[in-house]
C-alpha cells in the first residue's frame, strides 16, 4: 500500500536520526545559500493561491527576506526579479500556502516520538495485546536511559478498536513489575498501568472514581484492572509521569515533533492543551531561537491558566510562539467511548448498562464559569466537545456568555464536535462559534463507530462538515496528533473521501470538494487563528509559507489524495523540509 509506505518511510527517517543530525543538515544547506536567499522565484508547476471561493491559479511567486512580493506571470517576475534571485523550477508539481494546525498538540507529538510505537496498522504494529507485549520489551531494550532518568516505561497509542481484547494491568505486569508501566490510547484519553504504576498513583480497590473520571475495575470486586479513563488518567499523566521527563527530554521532544510536523508540510502548529511542563519548553525553545515552526499556544484554563497572563499572549509572535487564548475540556473520546452523548452508545464499554452514554467533565456551572473567565479576560476560547451533549452544554455557555459580555469576533472554538446534529450547527452560526472539525474518524475508526460506538445513523453524519459549509460556516479540519500521526495528507484525504479501513464511505452526503478540504488547512486555519492578514494564501504581503505536491490534488482522482507525497516545506522562504534530501541520508 503506497500510504502504509509513505507514512513508515517518514516516520522512521525522521526519528531514527538524531536531532544533531537534523540540526547539522540545516546548517550546511543555509550556509551553502540553498536554501537561505534573500530573493527566489518560484515558477514551472500548478500554484494555487488558495484566495477566493474557487481555484486561482498564478504563473509565479517571488518572495523576498521571508514575505511574498510578487505573485504573476512567469515573464514579469523574471524581468523585474531575474539576475536578483534564485530561480526554483518547480519542474510541474504543485505549491500551495503552508499547512496550519487547526488543533493538534506539537509537544505531546514528541512524547508520542519518544514512546513505544502501539499505534495499530497502517501507522504501527500494535494490533494484538501480544504485539503491545513485544513493543514494550523492545523498547524496554533500547530505552535503558529513558528509563534511568525518568523511571517511567512508555508505550502511546494502543487502539482497542483494533485490538483482539483491552490490555489490562496484568498484560503489563507480564512485561515487567520492576518499573512502573503506562500505555496510552490513541485518543489520549485513556491509559493502562500495571500493577506498579497502580502502586504509585495511589489507586487501590478503596479509590474512588473521580469527578470526570472513572477507574475501571477487575469484573466482581473494586479492584482497579488499571484501565484508566479520562481525570483519572489525566492525574496521573500530569502528577506523576510528566513531571519525571527532564528539561533535556522535553526540549527533544518539541524539536522531534516540529520535525515531525515540517515532514507533514505544517509550518504553523498548535499546541493544544498546553500543561505548565509544555509552556516551560515552549519559551526556552522561544528564547534560544529553537523553533522552525509558528508554535500557537492554548494553556489549559484549569491547570495551566497562569500561562495566558505571561507577555506570549496575544497575536504577536515572539521568535515563533505565542499563546493565541485557552483550551477548555467538556468531555472525552467517542472511539474510547467516554465521549458525552445524548442517547446511549451503540455497544457500551464493559461493565456498562445499556442506557451508557458516557459523561461530562464538569457541571453546567463549571462550564460557564469557565467561559465566563475567557470573555471577560478577551482570550480566545477553543473547547474539546465530541458529544453532543457536551456540544449543547458548550452553546448554552456561549450563549449565555455573548448576551452578558458581547462578542467582538472573538472566534470561539469548538474543538472536534464530532457528533453535532444539524440544530447545533446552526447554533454554531448564531453563536459564532468556530468548529474544528476531525474528519479523520472516517478512516481511522468508521467501521468502529457504526459496528460499536454510535451505529449507523450516527456514524454517518460524524463531523458534519458539509452541513457546516451549506449554512455558510468556515471551518477547520484537523489531526489532533498524537491521536494520529501529523498527516496533512490523511486529513485531506479523509476531509474529501470519508472512507474507512474497509472502504465504507461514512456519511457521503457530507463529503467536501478538494478545493474546500485544502481551505480547511490554509486559508480557513488562518482565520481561525486570527492570521489571515499574514498567512493562508499566497499573496503579496504575506508569509513566504508553502507547501510543495508532488500533485495537484485538484486535478487528480479523489481516491487518490492520500498516495500524494509532500516534496518540500518552506517557512519564510527557507526549506524546513526536504523529502529529497531526506532519503538521501545514510
Amino acid at each position: 500500500m503506497k500510504t502504509l509506505k509513505l507514512v513508515t518511510t517518514i516516520v522512521i527517517l525522521i526519528f531514527t536520526f538524531s536531532c544533531n543530525q537534523l540540526e547539522k543538515t540545516n546548517k550546511e544547506n543555509s550556509t551553502t545559500g540553498l536554501y537561505k536567499l534573500q530573493q527566489t522565484i518560484y515558477h514551472g508547476g500548478d500554484i494555487i493561491t488558495m484566495a477566493g471561493d474557487i481555484p486561482n491559479y498564478v504563473d509565479a511567486v517571488v518572495q523576498r527576506e521571508g514575505k511574498i512580493v510578487f505573485t504573476g506571470s512567469k515573464e514579469e517576475a523574471i524581468a523585474r526579479f531575474g539576475g536578483k534571485a534564485l530561480e526554483v523550477n518547480l519542474e510541474g508539481k504543485t505549491m500551495v500556502p503552508g499547512f496550519i494546525d487547526g488543533h493538534g498538540h506539537v509537544f505531546n507529538v514528541g512524547l508520542q516520538a519518544l514512546s513505544a510505537n502501539m499505534l495499530p496498522a497502517p501507522d504501527g504494529e500494535g494490533n494484538t495485546v501480544s504485539d503491545l507485549q513485544r513493543l514494550l520489551r523492545d523498547w524496554i531494550l533500547k530505552n535503558k536511559d529513558f528509563i534511568e532518568k525518568t523511571g517511567w516505561v512508555i508505550g502511546f497509542g494502543y487502539d482497542d478498536s483494533q485490538l483482539d481484547r483491552y490490555p489490562t494491568k496484568e498484560d503489563l505486569d507480564a512485561v515487567t513489575t520492576d518499573y512502573p508501566v503506562i500505555i496510552i490510547h490513541q485518543s489520549g484519553h485513556l491509559n493502562v498501568l500495571n500493577s506498579k504504576g497502580l502502586e504509585i498513583a495511589g489507586y487501590t480497590a478503596e479509590t474512588k472514581d473521580p469527578k470526570g473520571g472513572k477507574i475501571r475495575r477487575v469484573l466482581g470486586s473494586q479492584e482497579p484492572n488499571g484501565i484508566l479513563e479520562e481525570i483519572a488518567h489525566f492525574t496521573v499523566l500530569i502528577r506523576d509521569f510528566l513531571p519525571k521527563v527532564t528539561t533535556e527530554l522535553q526540549d527533544n521532544m518539541l524539536l522531534k515533533g516540529q520535525n515531525l510536523y515540517a515532514s507533514f508540510g505544517y509550518t504553523t502548529a498548535q499546541e493544544g492543551r498546553t500543561t505548565p511542563d509544555g509552556t516551560a519548553a515552549l519559551e526556552r525553545a522561544s528564547e534560544s531561537d529553537a523553533l522552525i515552526l509558528d508554535v500557537v499556544s492554548y494553556p489549559d484554563i484549569l491547570s495551566n491558566r497562569k500561562a495566558a497572563t505571561s507577555k506570549y499572549h496575544g497575536n504577536k509572535y515572539y521568535n515563533g510562539y505565542r499563546i493565541g487564548g485557552v483550551k477548555l475540556n467538556l468531555d472525552g473520546s467517542p472511539q474510547g467511548k467516554t465521549a458525552w452523548l445524548t442517547h446511549a452508545y451503540h455497544v457500551p464499554p464493559d461493565g456498562e448498562n445499556k442506557d451508557y452514554h458516557g459523561y461530562s467533565s464538569m457541571s453546567d456551572e463549571d462550564a460557564y464559569k469557565h467561559v465566563a473567565d475567557a470573555y471577560q479576560n478577551n482570550w480566545q476560547l477553543m473547547s474539546h466537545c465530541n458529544g453532543d451533549a457536551a456540544i449543547d452544554q458548550y452553546v448554552k455557555a456561549i450563549s449565555k456568555a455573548n448576551k452578558e459580555f458581547g462578542n467582538d469576533d472573538r472566534r470561539i472554538v469548538i474543538i472536534h464536535a464530532q457528533t453535532a446534529r444539524e440544530d447545533q450547527v446552526k447554533s454554531f452560526v448564531e453563536q459564532d462559534i468556530f468548529p474544528s472539525f476531525f474528519p479523520m474518524h472516517t478512516f481511522y475508526w468508521g467501521d468502529w463507530h457504526v459496528n460499536s460506538v454510535l451505529g449507523k445513523d450516527r456514524a454517518y453524519k460524524i463531523s458534519p462538515t458539509n452541513t457546516a459549509l451549506k449554512l455558510g460556516l468556515k471551518f477547520t479540519s484537523h489531526h489532533d496528533a498524537p491521536v494520529a500521526l501529523p498527516s496533512s495528507i490523511r486529513v485531506l484525504s479523509a476531509t474529501v473521501t470519508r472512507r474507512s479501513r474497509s472502504g465504507d464511505v461514512i456519511g457521503p452526503d457530507e463529503r467536501v470538494s478538494a478545493y474546500v478540504g485544502l481551505k480547511t488547512l490554509t486559508d480557513w486555519a488562518a482565520y481561525q487563528h486570527f492570521e489571515e492578514d499574514s498567512k493562508g494564501t499566497i499573496e503579496v504581503g504575506k508569509v513566504a509559507d508553502f507547501v510543495v505536491l508532488d500533485k495537484n490534488p485538484l486535478k487528480i482522482d479523489p481516491l487518490e489524495i492520500e498516495n500524494l507525497n509532500i516534496i518540500n516545506t518552506y517557512k519564510n522562504g527557507q526549506v524546513i523540509f526536504d523529502k529529497n534530501n531526506i532519503d538521501n541520508i545514510q
